[in-house]
């Protein structure tokens, strides 16, 4: 049976070793990310079309009661609608910004290998 000292050690040291194997992991998958972040701008810019602020009204269901009728109950009004749909606007704003933003590092770090031919598979592969 092990102390509670050595359990302590044991687990400081499993700690130890999870992190360094964590930080030896320097990878970037930006593209990946990048497709990721404008499939979103695009699910977005989809809700934010099919929601015109003009067309917005008050969602109401109707909710049972405890003698067995229904009431008119208001889920979301114009308000809250507005409120949300500006919100996401102002993040599909910011998201578009960054992505802009990466994908203009990402173009600049093909161009600095230099201008030859990329082949079909390759190129492909670029377009997922």
């Amino acid at each position: 049976m092990i102390t509670l000292k050595e359990f302590i050690n044991i687990i400081k040291g499993l700690y130890i070793n999870i992190n360094k194997m964590a930080a030896k992991k320097t990878q970037t998958y930006i593209s990946v990310e990048l497709n990721w972040a404008e499939e979103q701008l695009t699910t977005w810019r989809a809700y934010i079309d099919a929601h015109p602020i003009h067309e917005l009204v008050d969602r109401i269901e109707w909710k049972p009661t405890s003698r067995g009728g229904t009431m008119p109950m208001v889920i979301a009004s114009i308000e809250q609608q507005l409120k949300a749909i500006t919100e996401l606007m102002t993040k599909y704003l910011q998201l578009l910004e960054v992505v802009d933003k990466l994908r203009e590092k990402e173009e600049s770090k093909v161009q600095l290998r230099g201008d030859s031919e990329v082949n079909g598979m390759m190129q492909n592969m670029m377009k997922k």
